[in-house]
Formats: structure tokens, C-alpha cells, sequence
């Protein structure tokens, strides 16, 4: 056996190991690393706001402080107005369910021709076994809800936290990064940075433009067939539509679906089928046009940077693609030197009108003979 052959083995099974124990590592804190890559772009978006302030002399503890409170203010706001909103229908679903059967069975035999029956219905329902079925997992289940909603709620307090301090201490961060690299690479460092914030607030401006439009447009519509609490519902579809990656839409469409269901069940067919429209022409003409304007990046490239950051980190790559994908590009965009095109083979064929007008000069000079080198002229 050579002597090398031992300590070669040797060396690869401490290699081996040493990665199994990294990737174990990894996969354990993986989810504290999503948390702290979601606070580090909550922290650019509000970093222009506690900078504003902190150049009026606040200081960035109390100007991050105070930037949490309007943003909690805002969001406790529209939760309590929209939560007010939905026991008040809850209740009222619930004191007119009854009624609301009827109605539904009522309707369905005159539209399909059916004989359905409300007795029939309800025994049908409370004596079946997926009905008891369902209940008893249900309850099984209670104590894993619990713990998802606490794990939730830990995972926003996580979040909180590190934007507090990312945001913060966002000039001692820069400075503790920069000291560990030499000039030439500070100043790469602190461009990138620049182009992270700019880049993160524009993508968080474009999110609130498509929100606003998207609460005019179901605006109109629940004016126009009736729908109550129009504004309120306007509201919710545009701020959850655009703030909740991945399911946000589906979440945004059954509230204003459920309360058209309790005037009239076409009504609710109406917005269903608005909200599938009106998403497909977001997400394919508004979208695009929008976030290259704001974000600065091909409509092409951020459509792709989306599916890649879902398909890498799910909700949480949807949410921060494009601003990552911006900050990437407008960084790589300093170190690309571009030439001038010349050849114009690569702007494509030039437009030519398709009816050429002709002045009655011009048709009088070429018929006296003086139309230049077409007439054999000079």
C-alpha cells in the first residue's frame, strides 16, 4: 500500500464529513436565513424615510422607531375596519343561512331543472361519514393549528426585530463591512448598496401604483352591481392582492365573492369571473410595463426573475425577485462598457410609409423635365 493511500482516506472522510455536518447546518438555520434576507429588504424599503429623518436631526433609533408605528398604524387600521367588516357579514350569513339555502335551492332547480329539497339536502349533509370524517380531523388538528399560528407569529417578531436593527444601524452595518476590504472595494460596496435601496424602493413604489389602480378598478365594479361596503372591499382586494405573494389574489377575490353571494348569487359570478380578467391583464399588459418603469428592468426579465425566485424560495423568492434581479442588473451595468451600434442591420428594417404624398411642385417639375437625374438631367 502506498504510504499517501491512508492519509488520502483519511483526508476524504473528514471532507465527507465536514460537508454533511455544513449541509446539516444549513437546512437547520435555513429558515433564520429567509428571515433575516426578508428583513434585509423590509430595512431598504424604509431606509430612505429614517435617513430623511435622521439628516433633521432625529436619531435613526427613534426615525426607525417611528417609521414602525406608521406602518403598524396603517396595518392595525385596515385590519380592525375589514375585521369589523367580516364578523359584521359572518353574523349576518349566519342568522340568514336558512334563508339563503332556500334561495340557492330555489335557484338551482329553476336554472338546471333539478327537485332538490332543503330536507333532503340536510340529511344528506349531517348524516354522511365525510362530514364526520372531516370533523374529527379537524379536531386532531386543533393543536397543530396553535402551533402554526404561534410559529407565525415568531416569524414575523423575528423579522421585525432585524429590520428594526438593519435599518437602524444601517450606517455602522456599512462601515463594519467596508473596513474589512480595501478602498476600491468600499466604494463598489456602498454603489451596490445605493442601488438596493433605490431599486427596493421603486419596486415597493410600483407594488402601491398597481394597488391603487387595482382598488379603482373593483371599485367601479362593486358600485356598478351593487356590492356592499364597496370601499372597504376595494381596498382589501388591492393592498392583499399586491402585498401577499403567490395566494394573495385568491385571498383578495373570496371576501368581495362571499359578500355578493349573500345579495345575489350572479352578483358573485360577476366578480369571479372580474377578478380572473382583471388578473390575467395585470399580470400580462400592467405588471410588465409598470415594473420596468419603476424597477428599470426588461417586462421579459422580471416576469423570469419571479418564476426563478418561486421556484428557489417559494412565497418569499415571488416577494423579493425583481428587486434582487434590479439590483444585480443596475450593479453588472457598471462594469459592462457598451459601444456604439453601427451596422444597421441590428435596428432591424426602417419604417417606410405606405402612401407617399406628393406636393404639386414636385409632379410639375417632373413633368416639364426638370426631376433631376430621374429625367436624365444634370
Amino acid at each position: 500500500m502506498p504510504r499517501w493511500l491512508p492519509r488520502a482516506m483519511v483526508l476524504a472522510i473528514a471532507l465527507l464529513a465536514a460537508f454533511q455536518l455544513a449541509n446539516w447546518a444549513f437546512h437547520q438555520v435555513i429558515g433564520l436565513l429567509v428571515n433575516i434576507l426578508l428583513a434585509f429588504f423590509a430595512a431598504l424599503a424604509i431606509e430612505p424615510a429614517v435617513d430623511w429623518m435622521a439628516a433633521r436631526g432625529m436619531r435613526r433609533g427613534w426615525a426607525t422607531g417611528l417609521v414602525f408605528l406608521v406602518v403598524l398604524a396603517a396595518g392595525g387600521i385596515f385590519v380592525v375596519l375589514l375585521g369589523s367588516l367580516l364578523v359584521d357579514q359572518i353574523t349576518s350569513i349566519g342568522s340568514n343561512l336558512p334563508e339563503y339555502v332556500d334561495d340557492v335551492v330555489v335557484w338551482v332547480n329553476q336554472t338546471f331543472g333539478t327537485d332538490l329539497s332543503v330536507g333532503k339536502l340536510q340529511e344528506n349533509v349531517l348524516h354522511s361519514d365525510w362530514l364526520r370524517t372531516y370533523v374529527q380531523r379537524q379536531a386532531g388538528n386543533v393543536w397543530g393549528l396553535s402551533a402554526t399560528v404561534l410559529g407565525g407569529v415568531f416569524q414575523v417578531l423575528t423579522i421585525g426585530l432585524f429590520t428594526f436593527y438593519f435599518a437602524a444601524d444601517g450606517p455602522r452595518m456599512r462601515r463594519a463591512v467596508c473596513s474589512v476590504l480595501p478602498p476600491a472595494r468600499q466604494a463598489e460596496v456602498l454603489r451596490a448598496w445605493e442601488i438596493a435601496v433605490a431599486k427596493t424602493g421603486g419596486y415597493l413604489y410600483s407594488r402601491a401604483l398597481m394597488a391603487l389602480i387595482s382598488a379603482v378598478a373593483h371599485y367601479v365594479l362593486f358600485v356598478v352591481i351593487g356590492v356592499p361596503y364597496a370601499p372597504a372591499l376595494a381596498v382589501w382586494v388591492g393592498v392583499v392582492s399586491q402585498f401577499v405573494p403567490t395566494v394573495g389574489t385568491y385571498l383578495a377575490g373570496a371576501l368581495p365573492m362571499l359578500i355578493a353571494f349573500t345579495q345575489d348569487p350572479w352578483d358573485a359570478l360577476w366578480v369571479l369571473g372580474f377578478v380572473v380578467v382583471y388578473q390575467q391583464f395585470e399580470n400580462y399588459v400592467l405588471q410588465p410595463r409598470i415594473t420596468a418603469r419603476t424597477v428599470a428592468i426588461h417586462p421579459a426579465v422580471a416576469f423570469g426573475s419571479v418564476i426563478a425566485g418561486t421556484a428557489l424560495l417559494g412565497a418569499v423568492g415571488a416577494l423579493v425577485a425583481i428587486p434582487a434581479t434590479a439590483t444585480l442588473q443596475g450593479f453588472l451595468g457598471a462594469y459592462v462598457k457598451r459601444y456604439a451600434v453601427t451596422d444597421p442591420r441590428a435596428h432591424g428594417p426602417q419604417r417606410r410609409p405606405l402612401f407617399r404624398w406628393r406636393s404639386r411642385g414636385e409632379g410639375r417639375d417632373r413633368r416639364d423635365g426638370r426631376g433631376g437625374a430621374d429625367d436624365g438631367g444634370a
